[in-house]
């Protein structure tokens, strides 16, 4: 039989899901990335949707964005 939760247990954390827009604050974010990397927009915007807040693997991906181009 399943166990009943307590209000003393802390819940189950779930995995949100991957958000496929940026909020609109966000935009700030990819606006400062763009001007500090050199990286277009969209490609400022795609690191952070992939990355989310992970700056430093934002920073290497920026990094071999523009080695590429």
């Amino acid at each position: 039989m399943a166990e009943k939760r307590t209000d003393q247990q802390a819940p189950k954390t779930t995995k949100r899901p991957k958000r496929t827009k940026l909020a609109k604050g966000r935009e700030l974010e990819v606006q400062h990335l763009a001007e500090t990397t050199d990286l277009s927009p969209n490609q400022a915007r795609e690191l952070l949707q992939r990355h989310g807040s992970d700056w430093e693997k934002i920073r290497e991906e920026a990094k071999i964005f523009k080695a590429e181009s």
